[in-house]
């Protein structure tokens, strides 16, 4: 498909030399710039960092519940935050909805109607019918929660039934729904010895890679298993980016573009 979201992420991918996206996950009691004091200021802070990065970053992903905390002061800067992005780079929503089919719909035309983002997390486990709204967007991007970082992860994400773990049937079900090209995987950095296994089952599903840097998760086998098989895997920085050094724009950039190399190395 031509207009596909695939496309378009492989394209700006190419364009920008990248495969980093970075978290947008602020929290205001973690900045330690004395002049970022409010949502206003922290605005600015934002649109600096972006403008900073953008060359090296393809892919942006501010998780909702750092914005919806503040009410309808913070989804405002939510939405400025992609209306200044502009289409410049790919923005996921990491908002991890999924629900029964009309209310997703609703949910569906909030995020790419309203909002204007570009792709977002699902979580799965209401089915297909739960899927299904999003992916009706053909020209946007779905990230299907299939195996966390998270260490209660193991709680669901591992039960073993019909010789298949729960994180194989998510692989398989986002596989056989990937009929407009949009939708990708969320894989935790951090689960290396299942990534391969993953990939094999659904190799040419893109990858929404958390778990770098704070979480500890292995870059070069992230980066190497994920963009395996001629597929696209996004790898996500948030805090050792975005908290990087002093909090200078300064700073951050130079985390950007080292994290960019990084990546790109391992892609050589």
């Amino acid at each position: 498909m031509e207009n596909s979201y695939y496309n378009r992420l492989n394209d700006i991918c190419a364009s920008k030399n990248s495969h980093l996206c970075i978290g947008l996950d602020f929290d205001l009691d973690k900045i330690k710039n004395p002049n970022i004091k409010d949502l206003n200021s922290l605005e600015s802070f934002i649109k600096d960092i972006i403008d900073a990065t953008i060359d090296n970053c393809s892919v942006y992903k501010p998780n909702f519940a750092f914005y919806e905390k503040y009410g309808p002061s913070g989804m405002i800067l939510l939405q400025n935050i992609v209306s200044h992005i502009n289409k410049r780079s790919i923005v996921i929503a990491d908002a991890k909805r999924g629900d029964i089919g009309n209310t997703s719909r609703n949910y569906a035309q909030s995020i790419f109607d309203y909002y204007n983002f570009d792709a977002v997390t699902i979580a799965p486990y209401m089915g297909s019918d739960s899927i299904q709204p999003f992916i009706d967007y053909s020209n946007k991007g779905i990230y299907v929660l299939c195996l966390t970082s998270n260490k209660s992860a193991m709680e669901f994400q591992y039960k073993f039934s019909d010789n298949n773990y729960l994180y194989e049937d998510v692989t398989k079900l986002a596989l056989s729904l990937n009929r407009n090209n949009n939708i990708g995987l969320v894989v935790g950095a951090t689960k290396q010895e299942n990534m391969k296994k993953i990939r094999n089952l659904a190799p040419s599903l893109t990858w929404l890679v958390p778990g770098i840097g704070a979480q500890g998760g292995d870059l070069e086998k992230s980066v190497s298993i994920s963009n395996s098989n001629k597929s696209i895997g996004i790898i996500n920085v948030s805090r050792s980016i975005i908290y990087a050094g002093n909090q200078s724009i300064d700073d951050i950039r130079s985390a950007a573009i080292d994290y960019n190399k990084k990546i790109n190395n391992f892609l050589n």
